[in-house]
């Protein structure tokens, strides 16, 4: 595997991961995001740190007891074991893992909204805010100005969006604004509203299964019901011995029964094939 392979393939792991804890109930997404933030902004200012974090040297439990001495006690045992997930990857650079740590912030947040039923807005909003700013030559001077302090870009920012827009569209734009790292923020804003609109075009497939499936046999049931489905599909996997025909899938309201659904017997065809 090339360098930037393990870079790409920890990040993934480090996605499903999140989408494995937010998809809890007792997660606090919202609280998950900023703790996440407060990290991305701990390991972009140390460089120090960030470069021993990701040292293929180093073994990943050793990296994973630092980063538990760092930040145990400051944030909640979820986002330790999450960070902690990540050092033990490997990375080909040590930006891949703080760009990673910024992505999977972004990403409980948005998490959160569409919890709420507001990630529509949001997306909508995003795409919105970027169109102006790109419009307005002024607007984007004042929030990119590098003199301006992080508290009257918070507030200028709070007068643009605050009320008029959604909570969570106002933390990530301001979270983007006050912590760029070298990013313009018309590519920040474009960033932003890709993943807002990969999380909503996402699908969760809830998987029950007489027996664990194997990595391939998940790989196929996802496939097969996003040809199904004709979207992307998340599964969520568990394991009942009781269940009717060996497998059963919820997505949505809609319960595909192994034993009567055509289309599952299609899917399982597919998994042994």
């Amino acid at each position: 595997m090339t360098a930037h392979g393990a870079s790409r393939e920890a990040a993934a792991a480090a996605r499903e991961r999140l989408d494995a804890l937010t998809d809890s109930t007792s997660v606090d997404a919202t609280r998950l995001a900023d703790e996440l933030a407060a990290v991305t902004a701990l390991l972009d200012r140390e460089g120090g740190l960030r470069r021993v974090l990701t040292d293929p040297a180093q073994a990943g439990e050793a990296k994973a007891e630092l980063v538990r001495r760092l930040i145990g006690g400051q944030v909640s045992e979820t986002t330790a074991d999450l960070v902690s997930g990540l050092v033990r990857s490997r990375w080909s650079q040590p930006r891949d893992l703080v760009d990673a740590l910024e992505e999977l912030a972004s990403t409980a947040d948005l998490t959160a909204a569409e919890k709420s039923g507001t990630l529509d807005d949001a997306e909508d909003e995003l795409f919105r805010f970027g169109r102006i700013v790109s419009s307005s030559t002024g607007l984007r001077a004042a929030l990119t100005d590098r003199k301006a302090t992080v508290a009257a870009k918070t507030e200028l920012l709070h007068r643009l969006l605050g009320g008029r827009a959604k909570p969570v569209t106002e933390r990530l734009v301001t979270r983007l604004v006050t912590v760029p790292r070298g990013r313009s923020l018309e590519a920040g804003l474009e960033a932003l509203s890709k993943l807002a609109a990969d999380r909503r075009s996402r699908v969760v497939a809830v998987v029950t299964s007489a027996v664990a499936l194997s990595e391939p046999q998940k790989q196929r049931l996802g496939a097969a019901l996003a040809k199904l489905y004709g979207r992307t599909m998340h599964l969520n996997l568990d394991v009942d011995p009781e269940v009717v025909g060996g497998i059963r899938v919820q997505v949505g309201d809609e319960v595909i029964n192994g034993s009567i659904a055509d289309r599952l017997e299609d899917a399982a065809r597919r998994m042994a094939s």
